[in-house]
């Protein structure tokens, strides 16, 4: 695996990352143009970008709450969101389908991570389908519930990671 770069996202990148959530995600479930602009522009600090020689390759977006519902739909649209909040709610990890299958996610993840302790986060909250639960098992997350989300029309799982 060659060595990828990190960076918060800023306006410009809003393009690249639809494309990416778009073609790594089913049906409904991937955030619009509109929405990934709108997290960037209103929470940079959560919105971490990896690269590869220069080209983004994957991201994760997030936002903060004092009280987390996952299933609150309205909170993808970063209603509620506060940046001192405590608790970090993952809406998006995504790799770019050419660099999948090469440790780049897990990268990213412990990249994070790392930093939303450095920012004093106490927990990281994610809802991922059924075959994603032991990938985020095994990087700290523990099983919350099946979630009341049919976001996309799909089934979640709720997890959490205590910082």
């Amino acid at each position: 695996m060659r060595t990828p770069t990190f960076r918060q996202a800023v306006s410009l990148d809003d393009a690249r990352c639809f494309e990416i959530e778009s073609t790594a995600y089913e049906g409904d479930e991937a955030a619009t143009l509109a929405r990934i602009s709108k997290r960037i522009a209103e929470y940079p600090q959560g919105f971490l970008i990896m690269e590869l020689d220069g080209r983004v390759i994957g991201f994760i977006n997030s936002g903060c709450a004092d009280s987390v519902v996952m299933s609150d739909e309205s909170f993808k649209e970063l209603v509620g969101h506060d940046a001192a909040a405590p608790n970090v709610v993952i809406m998006s990890v995504v790799i770019d389908s050419a660099y999948q299958g090469r440790g780049y996610a897990t990268t990213l993840m412990r990249t994070f991570v790392g930093q939303m302790r450095q920012a004093g986060k106490k927990t990281i909250h994610l809802m991922c389908k059924q075959r994603h639960v032991d990938l985020y098992a095994r990087l700290g997350y523990r099983y919350v519930q099946p979630s009341p989300s049919d976001h996309g029309g799909m089934s979640w799982h709720e997890m959490i990671m205590d910082l």
